[in-house]
């Protein structure tokens, strides 16, 4: 067997480690474990298939082991018998296995048989031993890191990036971090395509509970970051929230239901600019369809309390987690999310808004280079958690300085990063918002025939426009852009699919 030893110095004395206090310790393992398990899966493959404890061959600590595994595996995905015999010939030019004895160790691993009297246990002792000698690494680059002073000192970016380590270990993601060869990820491919076909066709990812949205982008995938971007009054934490509750309704119905798929999840929300209690104020409204001005003035009657207190009942356990700390920074913000994903396995997260977080303290005091740092710390987070995360931002002001006042690409706030780090970029825009803008006076009994038709003219094309929205999704990675109707209900801030009808004649609402 390779000489696995990792070096630790005694942490115990304030003095200098001397060659004599040294201790070299073997890394965490135990090859008459693997080697019983292995004799298990080779007597009877369908020992895989009982475990309790996910393995992979990272896990074996022996590298002749991790091969013999990894074909054994490979086998039973062609519906082929892993035995002794089947692996000789993958296995007579390993000269790793001839330092054991050739292909006779294969023989050997089935002689006595004992891996079946407990597999799964010694299946759970290869993982446990996997994930300690894990955190040896994370340790050691540790260390390593917080000893090396040559470039600028981060403290908090060690820290973060510590966690990030301790993070991967507790995922058990690690060990599984290699290379993935294309049948692995061609198998990931058709389960997603899978439920699409499942959902009734177009959904396959985590639905928006908007089914233009879904039908448009066929749900919100993990690791894709979502920008919804708008000027002020155009509906973007309206949007987010709706989305946010969608997405938390639909996992406690997959709960209660169950069903093959599962096509909501538990949802962070980050709230910089708003309150927790303000948020849930808002939803509130919209699920008992009272509007949040009469809910905040208690101008609301007897029956709309009552369905305010029903809906309250109704949404007492929604898998919905608002943090409302204000001045995050981005490293800040994964570590949170982290730990919302390790505690609840969040399937969703949405940060209200991408501007109010900050960098790290050296980029601060470039605005470009630190929204550049924010948007790929939330792509990173996306990739990372492997979870959709839909950011709001800002436009600029050139919006309001066109005649058309559609938003593009190009007014995304600040930088450029954000286009080119998102998956998909959304925008609202809202006709009736501007139009409600060139209203002309009221006309009096007085007014004059030019001035009663100016209004009637206003008014008509006004009501066309009333509670009509459009998703301008400007960029979409892995499907068309285009437009995608809604209905803004503006009185209790809820958006609404439109009848399929509606469509034709939706014009620039």
């Amino acid at each position: 067997m390779p000489d696995n030893t990792v070096l630790l110095r005694p942490s115990d004395s304030n003095e200098s480690a001397s060659p004599e206090r040294e201790q070299t310790r073997a890394l965490p393992s135990n090859l008459e474990a693997e080697a019983a398990f292995l004799g298990a899966v080779l007597i009877d493959n369908k020992v895989i298939e009982e475990l309790q404890t996910p393995i992979s061959p990272g896990h074996f600590h022996e590298p002749v082991h991790q091969r013999i595994y990894e074909r054994v595996l490979k086998l039973i995905e062609r519906n082929s018998i892993a035995t002794p015999v089947t692996l000789k010939p993958y296995f007579e030019q390993d000269e790793a296995l001839k330092a054991l004895g050739g292909t006779v160790y294969l023989a050997k691993l089935t002689a006595d048989g004992q891996g079946l009297l407990a597999p799964r246990e010694l299946a759970g002792q290869i993982y446990d031993l996997a994930l300690l000698r894990e955190l040896v690494s994370v340790g050691r680059n540790l260390v390593e890191g917080a000893l090396d002073t040559s470039d600028e000192v981060a403290p908090m970016e060690q820290i973060a990036k510590a966690e990030a380590s301790l993070f991967q270990v507790a995922e058990g993601a690690t060990t599984g971090s290699q290379a993935e060869d294309f049948r692995t990820a061609s198998i990931a491919a058709l389960k997603m395509a899978e439920a699409a076909m499942n959902s009734g066709g177009g959904l396959s990812g985590k639905t928006t509970g908007l089914e233009v949205i879904d039908d448009k982008t066929a749900g919100l995938h993990g690791s894709d970051l979502i920008i919804l971007a708008g000027r002020p009054g155009m509906g973007k934490t309206s949007l987010a929230t709706n989305i946010a509750f969608n997405c938390a309704e639909a996992h406690m119905e997959w709960q209660r239901e169950g069903g093959a798929y599962n096509y909501g999840g538990p949802v962070a929300f980050f709230s910089l600019e708003m309150s927790a209690d303000q948020l849930a104020t808002r939803i509130l409204a919209e699920q008992a369809e009272i509007t949040s001005e009469a809910l905040r003035s208690g101008k609301i009657t007897r029956d709309e309390f009552q369905k305010l207190s029903f809906a309250s009942q109704r949404l007492a356990e929604l898998p919905l987690y608002i943090d409302d700390t204000p001045a995050l920074t981005i490293a800040a913000l994964r570590t949170r999310a982290r730990r919302l994903k390790r505690r609840h396995d969040i399937g969703l997260i949405v940060v209200d808004y991408l501007q109010l977080l900050q960098g790290a303290g050296r980029a601060s005091d470039n605005r470009v280079n630190e929204i550049s740092e924010i948007s790929r710390g939330l792509k990173t987070l996306a990739k990372e958690l492997n979870v959709p995360v839909i950011a709001l931002s800002q436009l600029s002001r050139a919006v309001e300085q066109r005649e058309d006042k559609r938003p593009m690409l190009s007014d995304l706030r600040e930088s450029g990063s954000i286009e080119q780090d998102a998956d998909m970029v959304w925008f609202i825009y809202r006709g009736d918002y501007y139009h409600e803008a060139l209203r002309p006076d009221m006309p009096g009994p007085e007014s004059s025939p030019d001035v009663l038709e100016k209004y009637r003219i206003w008014e008509e094309r006004y009501l066309e426009l009333r509670n009509r929205a459009t998703l301008i999704v400007a960029k979409q990675r892995h499907g068309s852009t285009g437009n995608v109707p809604l209905h803004f209900h503006s009185e209790i801030t809820k958006f609404t699919s439109p009848a399929k009808r509606d469509y034709s004649d939706w014009g620039e609402g």
